[in-house]
């Protein structure tokens, strides 16, 4: 495993000295069976890396298994991880094994740990010191080996002092933490993301790559990412989806990232470099109105009316704005 980048199922991670880090202790760590804990944001990756653990430990053969411990209620998370037997409850008509077992051999990632209700933690608490699970409606008592790796988005210690998390199952999980930094403390990473997601969306589309221009790779490097690496890809997910530029331009950058009031630099990005210090508005908003118009366009197989109807204005003011934009391809097809 190279400890400067790691892919795996096509998502490039990264390669700024923060991650290079955590590939280094993950080879460390990988074939240990102890608990490990991945602490960090919502949408910096821990499935991933949980992931990447798995497949550089010697479990690499057995199950991954992963549940999201937040979308699962009360009443269906102890069904879930354990099983339950026939007749257990309303609807159980036969035996089904939980994710505990169905990972034998393997590794089980737990995400969203920090929202299981605390009745149920004493249950895990008991499987991880035990190492068997019992079945909801059940008697007998099933071994189990797996490791066990959880991710938390908050601070695990914060809610144990809060009496929101048991201290002996966080003693018990945090037996090796790794700490996943948010995108905008590893900048450096948001260049290699970009290029990765942009390809791959548009080679999905059936479309040749596109480059991005450098504007907008300032506009993508000064916005914060609040969601992340997550939010990264939706963005170049959408960009795939709506540019019909050779080069992805400004104005094809989603508007909360082009114009986020809290950008840190005050500076507007300008598309040219000729003179950095001017800014055209109308040039910016021409280039949005056209890739929206082009995008109408696509998805409606150039019928202009279903087009207009799209963009919730009018078929004449699209054939207007259309002239206005001198998109002489565009002027003649379907009504």
């Amino acid at each position: 495993m190279a400890s400067a980048s790691f892919t795996m199922d096509s998502v490039v991670v990264g390669r700024s000295a923060r991650m290079r880090a955590v590939f280094d202790f993950v080879r460390v760590i990988a074939d240990s069976d102890s608990s490990v804990l991945v602490t960090g944001e919502t949408g910096t990756g821990k499935e991933l890396i949980a992931n990447l653990i798995h497949l550089s430990s010697s479990r690499r053969s057995k199950p991954f298994v992963a549940v999201s411990c937040a979308i699962l209620s009360e009443t269906l998370i102890e069904s879930e991880l354990f099983g339950h037997e026939r007749g257990a409850f309303t609807g159980a008509i036969k035996d089904r094994p939980g994710r505990f077992e169905l990972a034998q051999g393997g590794t089980i990632f737990l995400d969203d740990i920090d929202d299981v209700p605390l009745s149920m933690q004493v249950k895990l608490l008991r499987v991880l010191q035990n190492r068997v699970v019992e079945r909801l409606g059940g008697t007998r008592q099933i071994p189990v080996d797996v490791r066990v790796i959880t991710g938390s988005k908050r601070d695990l210690r914060a809610l144990t002092a809060e009496g929101k998390f048991r201290e002996d199952l966080f003693y018990r999980l945090n037996v090796i933490p790794v700490n996943l930094p948010p995108l905008r403390e590893r900048r450096e990473d948001i260049p290699v993301l970009v290029d990765h997601f942009v390809k791959r969306y548009f080679r999905q589309r059936g479309e040749q790559a596109r480059s991005v221009s450098t504007a907008v790779m300032q506009a993508f490097m000064r916005y914060p990412w609040p969601g992340n690496v997550r939010e990264l890809e939706n963005a170049c997910e959408r960009i795939a989806q709506t540019c019909t530029c050779e080069t992805v331009r400004l104005g094809c950058v989603p508007i909360s990232v082009l114009f986020y009031k809290y950008a840190e630099s005050p500076q507007p990005i300008a598309e040219s470099h000729a003179n950095p210090s001017a800014v055209s508005l109308e040039e910016r908003l021409q280039d949005l109105e056209t890739n929206l118009i082009r995008w109408a366009l696509r998805m409606s197989n150039g019928n202009k009316s279903k087009a207009a109807d799209m963009l919730k204005i009018k078929r004449s003011t699209l054939g207007d704005r259309i002239k206005k934009l001198g998109l002489v391809e565009l002027e003649t097809g379907e009504n």
